[in-house]
């Protein structure tokens, strides 16, 4: 079974959750919540959905995932100044393994430098962060380039999911 990592935190962008959480459930593969803190409930920014953290990312080893869900929202900027959310972010990256990036997702794959030379696309108000972090950012509803697939915001989320579930079943690196 392929283990996916959904790295998340408070005011994530609620249907960037769950939308991909049930996708991932419906296709049989394991996702497991890594936030600051284990057991945690973290809630949406819109009060629609909440989840509790399976684990601490400080507790965590990248390792033992096989690929990577960055949902949008608020959650990824706070998360790049949480301790080892952008190391844990970069071993996806340098192991090459498969990473599906919505919305503000894109942020934590910036500081993890893992857009440089990636053609992809986020929310439109921080393209010019992902032109400068070295991406071909470009504006479409979703977009693959190897191990990486992105969308813009919750009405890609459709394609988003439909193109994450292929990656991930596709290229899915064993842990």
């Amino acid at each position: 079974m392929t283990k996916i990592a959904v790295i998340l935190t408070q005011k994530f962008e609620d249907s960037e959750a769950s939308s991909p959480l049930e996708a991932l459930k419906k296709e049989g593969l394991e996702a497991v919540v890594v936030s600051p803190k284990a057991g945690e409930t973290i809630k949406g920014k819109n009060g629609e959905f909440s989840i509790t953290s399976d684990r601490a990312i400080t507790a965590t080893n990248a390792d033992e995932f096989d690929a990577l869900l960055i949902p949008g929202g608020r959650s990824p900027e706070s998360l790049r100044g949480e301790e080892g959310a952008v190391d844990f972010v970069k071993h996806f990256v340098d192991e090459k393994k498969p990473i599906a990036a919505i919305c503000h997702g894109a942020q934590l794959l910036m500081s993890a430098d893992g857009l440089r030379g990636k053609k992809m696309t986020c929310v439109s108000s921080i393209a010019v962060d992902a032109k400068n972090a070295g991406a071909n950012y470009v504006d479409q509803e979703v977009v693959v380039d190897g191990n990486l697939v992105t969308s813009r915001v919750p009405k890609d989320l459709p394609a988003f999911n439909r193109e994450m579930i292929k990656l991930f079943k596709e290229q899915a690196v064993p842990a």
